[in-house]
């Protein structure tokens, strides 16, 4: 997960609230001042060190932004910051904590999971809105016609194509019961295969680590799947100089496991656990996070693997 910042300082939200009892125009220039600075934050959560701060404070930054967009609905940055927002905050804070709940209570992970979903598909709204005030009519195109939808789009439009795609694609991820949201995952590989066309090297290589493990179930992909999802895990660390542990958790996790590669597997995310998350600032939550699942699937190698004894191995013809 590549973390951005969410939020100003809190003068922010004091100058909005103060600014909605004056007249419709100063209301909405207040607003959108605040919207601007929200949107375009820096490294705030991104750099911290403390997830467990960062997820309790992350809801409130959310809220804040929906309030905002509420009353500038057709906000660009802030349609974008609130999508990427919600997949972040999911995936980190709910998703993970539903995977790492299952052993002890599977109840309370699928409830979990059904959270996460909703925010997911929230998220996704968020985005494709933002694209529909970019490209009118680009959601109803995109469903009419996937393949051919995404032409309209260009390089200014990789964010919100990302987003929009990641959370889509989660969601789905975790809807196995739901047939008809499934039958959307077309949408979802038209816009990242889209988005790899106009902008490969984004945000370091983000749209590479989505790929590595969407390669491994293509429908209609042509070749070896593992080989091209180590395709994309290659772009992925040279484009961040492998000083992310998304990738080589993602790898691990999505090819690995298939291949019942036990040695890769750990090797791999043994050097993710390795990276040192000061070393980059900017990554340093992201990393952080991903570090946390590496520990989490380490911790579950006997449920991932089958091991063969000795005994069994005499035993074979």
């Amino acid at each position: 997960m590549s973390a951005s910042a969410i939020i100003r300082p809190l003068w922010l939200t004091t100058l909005c609230l103060a600014m909605l009892g004056s007249g419709c125009s100063v209301k909405r220039l207040a607003i959108n001042r605040v919207g601007d600075a929200l949107a375009g934050s820096g490294t705030t959560f991104a750099s911290d060190d403390d997830p467990e701060l960062v997820k309790a404070a992350v809801p409130f930054s959310l809220k804040l932004m929906e309030s905002l967009l509420a009353e500038s609905p057709r906000h660009e940055g802030l349609l974008l910051a609130t999508s990427r927002g919600f997949t972040q905050y999911a995936y980190g804070f709910v998703q993970e904590d539903a995977d790492e709940t299952e052993d002890k209570d599977l109840t309370a992970a699928e409830e979990m999971r059904g959270r996460a979903r909703r925010l997911y598909l929230r998220a996704r709204n968020y985005g494709l809105r933002g694209l529909d005030v970019r490209h009118k009519g680009f959601e109803k195109a995109l469903r009419a016609n996937a393949k051919t939808a995404g032409t309209v789009t260009t390089v200014k439009d990789v964010p919100l194509l990302y987003w929009t795609a990641i959370s889509w694609a989660a969601a789905i991820s975790l809807s196995k019961d739901n047939p008809g949201l499934i039958a959307e995952m077309p949408c979802v590989e038209a816009m990242m295969d889209r988005a790899l066309a106009l902008n490969e090297a984004f945000d370091y290589g983000a749209i590479h680590g989505y790929f590595i493990n969407y390669e491994m179930g293509r429908s209609g992909g042509t070749g070896d799947p593992v080989v091209r999802a180590r395709q994309h895990f290659d772009r992925a660390l040279a484009l961040s100089g492998s000083q992310q542990a998304g990738p080589m958790v993602t790898f691990a996790e999505a090819v690995c496991v298939q291949k019942q590669d036990l040695k890769e597997f750990e090797s791999l995310l043994k050097q993710a656990l390795a990276i040192n998350p000061d070393a980059k600032p900017e990554w340093r939550l992201a990393n952080l996070v991903m570090q946390r699942r590496a520990k989490w699937l380490l911790s579950r190698t006997d449920q991932l693997f089958l091991r063969t004894t000795p005994a069994e191995t005499k035993k074979a013809p």
